[in-house]
């Protein structure tokens, strides 16, 4: 069978990429990699069809180096066995590993010794968060990049570079069109190009229409109003409403998001929004938010409006704080610079005879010193006072300060 427009469209080299500039870009690192004809082990991780394998790819055929292709799920110990085999046969080879997360203790016993070496350069694929599932010991040996999800201009890229393509001979395509395509995909490139190239071989003439776009699929565009807002326009706005107490403007911007019949969205967004800028000051709104989106899950639309508009007028109208996750990113921020300290030895996972345990004392506390000493004094949660529920937390904090200073723990 001939190959989809999507695959004949791969790139071949890391300039035929689209999208991914923070990386590929001029001056940016995975090009002067490329350029210095350079290569380290890499851990490349984001969203599935973000185009992992075709940045890996591009990068081999761009160094003109040999490489292997596997997949730490299906693949098994044999076929490890041969690619470390054929690394010695040619001193040295490049291994694309898909799935790298699911990498089994086996088959990291016998990749370890070679990658530590050199003898194989690995150029790991995950759609998980390395830092949390891939071995620590793979992980030390490689560099990690993040990709990102390729933007409406990203997209709109991709379909001009198609029609101008010798895949599509012939093609008549207005810009209003390729806008349309672009806006209906959101952020998924292969649905882009599979569109289009099923648009093109469903007329006699080669001409695409609105109607012969509106006619293979069903589905809104995310055209929200006359102008042609976006849909990511109407959800930040939908955002933003809440986060600014504005019920009304709320409930227009859901309006918009359900007619659109993009109920997974909605779901999303709420869920970040209850946390994000309700977070502490109403507590509750958390597990409501979720019960409310089961529930629409449930009986699905038109009848899924009903338990979302009750809890987007709760959301709307709680009291708001976001200090929570505030807190959180100046602690991240402090680990990502390096600012961590030893844990203080009581802590750690053998423990001594010097760690207090609290439910030994009174009230379940007792003063102990948590932080690393260079962080002791540190402060990442700083309350809204004028909300009732942390003001209460607020109080708690305050007093549990009060005995640490009193046993001269800060």
């Amino acid at each position: 069978m001939e190959k989809l427009l999507a695959q004949k469209l791969a790139p071949v080299g890391i300039n035929d990429v689209i999208g991914q500039k923070h990386l590929l870009g001029s001056n940016m690192i995975l090009r002067n990699l490329v350029e210095n004809k350079k290569l380290f082990s890499m851990i490349l991780y984001g969203k599935p069809g973000i185009g992992k394998t075709s940045i890996a790819k591009a990068i081999v055929n761009d160094l003109g180096i040999r490489y292997r292709f596997l997949n730490a799920t299906i693949n098994n110990k044999k076929d490890f066995d041969i690619v470390v085999e054929e690394a010695k046969m040619y001193d040295g080879i490049v291994l694309i590993m898909d799935e790298i997360h699911r990498l089994n203790k086996d088959k990291q016993d016998l990749l370890l010794p070679s990658l530590e070496s050199g003898l194989i350069t690995l150029i790991g694929m995950t759609t998980s968060n390395p830092f949390h599932a891939i071995n620590p010991a793979i992980r030390s040996r490689c560099q990690l990049f993040e990709l990102h999800e390729l933007e409406y201009d990203d997209i709109l890229e991709g379909l001009k570079k198609a029609t101008e393509s010798d895949f599509l001979k012939g093609i008549s395509i207005d810009d209003g069109c390729l806008e349309y395509i672009a806006k209906l995909a959101g952020n998924d490139l292969r649905f882009a190009y599979n569109l289009l190239e099923v648009a093109f071989y469903s007329t006699k003439d080669k001409h695409i229409s609105m109607k012969v776009l509106a006619n293979i699929n069903c589905k809104p565009a995310f055209f929200h109003d006359k102008d042609g807002d976006g849909h990511y326009d109407v959800l930040s706005a939908f955002q933003k409403s809440i986060r600014g107490s504005d019920v009304n403007a709320s409930l227009h911007y859901l309006a918009r998001l359900i007619v659109a019949g993009d109920l997974e969205s909605i779901f999303r967004r709420m869920s970040v929004i209850a946390y994000e800028d309700i977070g502490l000051a109403n507590p509750s709104i958390g597990p409501k938010v979720m019960a409310a989106i089961e529930a629409a899950r449930l009986v699905g639309l038109p009848e899924a409006r009903i338990p979302l508009s009750t809890v987007i007028i709760e959301m709307a109208l709680s009291p708001k704080s976001n200090t929570a996750h505030i807190a959180l990113d100046q602690a991240i921020s402090d680990v990502e610079t390096g600012r961590c300290g030893n844990i203080p030895e009581y802590l750690r996972g053998g423990g001594t005879n010097d760690y207090k345990y609290p439910h030994d004392y009174k009230g379940s506390y007792v003063p102990q010193q948590y932080l690393p000493d260079n962080l002791k004094y540190k402060k990442y949660y700083h309350p809204k006072k004028e909300s009732k529920y942390e003001t209460g937390l607020y109080l708690i904090d305050v007093s549990l300060d009060k005995l640490k200073k009193e046993n001269g723990i800060i």
